[in-house]
Parts: C-alpha cells; structure tokens; sequence
C-alpha cells in the first residue's frame, strides 16, 4: 500500500503491485529490466527490514528520522529526476516510451 510516507508492503510481493500501480497512475513505469528491477526491489525490501521503512537503496539512511523521511520510496526527488533524466536513481521508475 502507498501512503504520504511512501510504501508500506507486507511482502515483495505486495511491493512489486505497489511498484507498478504508483508507476502507473503517475504516468511512469516501473523499469522493465527484471534483473535491475528485482535488484532494486531487494534493496527496499532490506532498508525496511534493517531501518524499518522502505528507503531508497541509491540514498544513505542518516538516521535521522525527519531528514530520511525523504529518502522512503518513492523518495522526494524521483519525479524530478525522472522529468530531467528520464528515470530516477535508482532506476526503478521510468519516464514512459512513447
């Protein structure tokens, strides 16, 4: 489930729907290279399990609970990037191809 905060899975398999519904309401699409996708998907999965939320795994968890609210996918900064480079950091979301 997306909240304000970001992603709150009760599983991967929770998060990959959740991945995919965000990515397609906002006009986005999730990156389509499975290998790079479950990469990043693992890299969620275990910030939540070591720091309790689901932070970004291309950011670096401070520790500081207001600063790495930010960082909780999808991050603060993924829409601009994605405007500017076509894609987020991390490489979990896309810009659509037309």
């Amino acid at each position: 489930m997306k909240t304000e905060e970001g992603f709150k899975p009760k599983d991967e398999t929770e998060l990959c729907k959740d991945i995919g519904e965000y990515a397609s309401n906002l006009g986005f699409q999730a990156n389509q290279n499975k290998e790079r996708f479950d990469m990043v998907v693992k890299g969620l999965l275990k910030n939540k399990e070591s720091h309790g939320e689901v932070y970004c795994p291309c950011r670096v968890v401070t520790g500081d609970k207001e600063k790495d609210k930010e960082i909780i996918c999808p991050c603060v900064f993924h829409r601009g990037e994605i405007e500017i480079e076509g894609h987020c950091k991390c490489l979990l979301f896309f810009s659509k191809k037309e």
